[in-house]
């Protein structure tokens, strides 16, 4: 079994590097992704190895480069778009939920739209304005669009590399506080399908759930809360839209408490939209009311000042309390 351990973004790296041999319609397109190999080194050495034609340095236009990527798509390609990062998605907006998400149902099926849309997302970089934001609510709302987000270097690989061959545009959600940890990548074959829900830790009293980069803040937080009598059972969510709910439900009946961790501010979320269909299908096993920990309702701060704002293991542990002792 071939089996390496790499960092987050050598993973996401090598997935690239593999579809892009598999499959000749397969290109990259974004800001600075070729000769320089995009700011976080994702795509580093791809252009050298695959030429100009398949990694294309594009103008600084949001816009332009989904719309060109729809183009492509209608095509016969299969392209693979980084935003530079998250706050700089919104030019690009447009374009993605008029058109990329629509035009399969538009055309009743006779045309699909396989484009890739990776963004950088979260915080924890110390970043300036525009650069640390979450922004997975905005296009798990909208529908015709799949939202995933890999949490470990395995599921970065595979999760590309499924996203990649899917008929549908998936936005690809990169934990960038997250793209030098490392871990194992089994090359054999995926641990799960692209959207499907996974228990990244067993527990009985309370089941944690997140996504992303909060999923190694919820690791943090359960193995501190076992050194304190309190056995947490963490669920990596992956697919934000489709959500996998049958995990969560089952994890759910067995703990009958619940907390949901996000970056993102808890108005209008995929956290409280979690919440809320969990109390529907689970309400008579819970044990206490379903728990949030959000981002604040406020626009992202200053650098020296996302410590307060963004969820780490104290505020999760504070919450675990609050349900436990109900």
């Amino acid at each position: 079994m071939s089996v390496e351990t790499k960092a987050l973004a050598h993973a996401l790296n090598q997935a690239l590097a593999d579809a892009m041999e598999a499959d000749s319609s397969v290109l990259l397109m974004g800001e600075d992704i070729g000769k320089l190999g995009g700011v976080f080194r994702v795509t580093d050495k791809l252009m050298s190895r695959f030429g100009s034609a398949r990694v294309l340095d594009t103008p600084l236009a949001e816009a332009g480069i989904v719309g060109s990527a729809i183009g492509l798509a209608m095509a016969g390609y299969r392209p693979v778009v980084e935003i530079q990062f998250d706050g700089f998605v919104y030019p690009a907006f447009n374009q993605i939920v008029s058109q990329l998400a629509k035009y399969r149902s538009r055309t009743q099926g006779a045309i699909t739209l396989p484009v890739v849309i990776r963004i950088p997302y979260g915080g924890h970089i110390g970043a300036v304005e525009h650069h640390q934001e979450s922004v997975e609510s905005y296009f798990a709302h909208t529908a015709g669009l799949r939202v995933v987000a890999p949490a470990n270097p395995n599921d970065a690989y595979w999760m590309l590399r499924q996203a990649i061959e899917s008929p549908d545009p998936v936005i690809f959600l990169e934990p960038k506080a997250k793209y030098w940890m490392k871990g194992e990548v089994d090359f054999e074959k995926p641990a799960a399908g692209l959207y499907e829900s996974r228990v990244a830790r067993a527990g009985s009293d309370v089941t944690l759930i997140g996504w992303g980069a909060m999923t190694s803040t919820l690791l943090q937080a359960a193995q501190i809360a076992e050194t304190e009598g309190t056995s947490c059972e963490v669920l990596d969510v992956r697919g934000l839209s489709p959500v996998d709910y049958e995990p969560l439900f089952t994890s759910v009946r067995k703990t009958g408490r619940v907390v949901i961790a996000q970056e993102a501010p808890g108005n209008v979320s995929l956290g409280s939209e979690l919440a809320a269909t969990i109390t529907e299908r689970c309400f008579y096993t819970l044990q206490a009311p379903v728990l949030r920990v959000s981002g604040y309702d406020t626009p992202f701060p200053p650098a020296m000042l996302e410590g307060l704002y963004l969820p780490d293991a104290d505020r999760v542990l504070e919450a675990v309390d609050r349900t436990m002792h109900y």
